[in-house]
């Protein structure tokens, strides 16, 4: 009877706590927990250079998102469908769960490994879990996901590290939801977020853009530039300076130049560069003149329309590089 007995506690435990069905249920549970060590130490999840291979992943994918504070929302609200068992030992077992406001239902398949103590089941995914998230990180290569900073040009070499758009492959933990963004003082890229699905990969665009603060500076770029380096020069044409005036008249005095209205500065994503479209201004020259006609003196007052365009780009150390167009 004793015997009995403890043959049958081992089969409840094989069962239960050491089922096909737990097995998976703590795997969703650590995830939910945040407790992202404990979801990819779980047998068969960790991809070896094999499985990289025959996945067509590169062998030095990142795995910078297996960590904690990464994940928006892990499932909620498991409740297990079925446990199949098939001839060969292998489970499939199938899972209903909440991720975020979505209702998602996976079947993972499972199979046995070398018992625990020789007599209580243990269990490894036959498939891995993870998740392969593309991120284009479009106008700068730092993004965020969750608490993480990352750049996308960490196992890049060459030119590849002055693209302007980059686009790199991280291993995820999954299911989960993840927000990927970025927040800069130059730059900030509207969060969006994405369902990394068990196995599967997805694709996500962090679009940064320039800030009200990006703008501002290089708008102060080009009102200096205008006034100390254009209109400082007493001369007709100012020499590298988007205004001049050819005057038919004999000029007797020097010209002086004031900047009625600046370009307004506005930038737009380009292939390489933060664009600014060719944008109107205003200058104003007043210059001493002598009629050729008559020989009459007369100050010349007289608006001039020109148009300025540039490129501008976020430097390493945080500085903004303007190139004139």
């Amino acid at each position: 009877m004793l015997v009995a007995g403890f043959l049958a506690a081992l089969g409840g435990l094989n069962q239960s706590l050491y089922g096909a069905p737990a097995f998976v249920e703590r795997y969703l549970d650590a995830i939910a927990r945040d407790d992202i060590v404990s979801a990819a130490a779980t047998p068969g999840v960790r991809l070896d250079e094999g499985d990289l291979a025959g996945a067509g992943l590169p062998a030095d994918i990142s795995t910078a998102m297996l960590r904690s504070n990464v994940v928006d929302a892990g499932p909620e609200d498991v409740r297990v469908i079925s446990d199949e068992a098939h001839d060969d030992g292998r489970h499939t077992v199938t899972v209903s769960y909440r991720l975020d406001t979505a209702i998602v239902q996976t079947a993972f398949d499972v199979r046995p490994i070398e018992p625990l103590y020789g007599v209580l089941h243990r269990w490894e995914f036959a498939t891995s879990p993870l998740a392969v998230i593309e991120v284009t990180s479009a106008q700068s290569p730092l993004f965020t996901v969750g608490s993480l900073t990352l750049d996308a040009r960490a196992t890049k070499t060459g030119d590849e590290l002055s693209a302007f758009t980059q686009t790199a492959q991280y291993l995820a933990i999954a299911p989960a939801v993840y927000e990927f963004g970025y927040q800069s003082t130059l730059l900030e890229a509207v969060p969006v977020q994405v369902i990394a699905e068990p196995g599967a990969r997805a694709e996500v665009r962090v679009d940064a853009l320039p800030t009200e603060a990006f703008v501002e500076r290089v708008q102060v770029k080009v009102d200096e530039y205008l006034v100390d380096q254009c209109a400082s020069q007493p001369v007709l044409q100012p020499a590298g300076c988007p205004f001049g005036v050819v005057i038919d008249d004999r000029v007797v005095g020097e010209p002086a130049w004031s900047i009625v209205e600046s370009p307004v500065v506005t930038l737009v994503p380009g292939d390489t560069t933060f664009e600014m479209p060719p944008t109107p201004g205003l200058a104003h020259i007043s210059v001493e003149v002598q009629s050729l006609f008559d020989g009459t003196f007369s100050t010349l007052e007289q608006d001039e329309s020109f148009t300025l365009a540039l490129d501008a780009t976020v430097r390493p150390d945080g500085s903004i590089s303007i190139q004139l167009r």
